[in-house]
């Protein structure tokens, strides 16, 4: 019998031993600097957050500011695109040889990127066609043979189509005229 005694002396120890590594547990508090690191972790995110929020804010109001079409910087997407036709397609008799008649049919259309814009070559285009109707007529057929002759027409068609804008509404309006269709006969 005094084996088993010391058995239950040495389990009632370690059993004593147990309860008082636990005690000791219970009286520090555990997870006190883990929590106020917690507690700091959070404070400085929001600040963080906050900071953060009203930077983007108050740089990208000042960002937003309309500015014209042509005070965009050189990494914008520039305004889309819009076009105007002018219909019905340009025909006209071209000077040159005497072996007949030769003629120019050519369709066109303006591009510009601002609305306003549209709606004035919208509202003189009888003007711009009756000065490229003028325009035209007077061509050489010889000369509208090579590339450069037609770019030559090209960029003074655009010409009178500003000039014209100008005078009517104080600004160039079109920023390019394209040919869409150019037939010789």
């Amino acid at each position: 019998m005094g084996r088993p005694l010391r058995r239950s002396t040495a389990v009632a120890a370690a059993d004593k031993n147990a309860s008082k590594s636990k005690s000791d547990k219970a009286e520090k508090p555990k997870g006190g600097k883990s929590l106020l690191t917690i507690g700091l972790v959070a404070v400085i995110a929001a600040a963080a957050a906050g900071g953060g929020a009203w930077y983007f804010t108050s740089h990208g109001a000042k960002e937003e500011k309309p500015e014209g079409p042509k005070a965009a910087s050189p990494g914008t997407v520039p305004a889309p695109a819009q076009y105007f036709a002018l219909e019905p397609p340009f025909v006209v008799n071209l000077v040159g040889e005497t072996g007949g008649a030769r003629y120019l049919q050519v369709e066109v259309q303006l591009m510009t990127r601002d609305p306003e814009s549209l709606k004035a070559i919208e509202l003189h285009a009888p003007a711009i066609r009756a000065r490229l109707l003028m325009l035209f007529a007077q061509q050489d057929a010889a000369g509208l043979m090579s590339r450069e002759g037609k770019e030559r027409l090209q960029n003074a068609a655009l010409g009178e189509v500003k000039a014209l804008l100008v005078a009517e509404t104080g600004k160039p309006s079109a920023e390019s005229l394209l040919f869409t269709s150019f037939v010789m006969q």
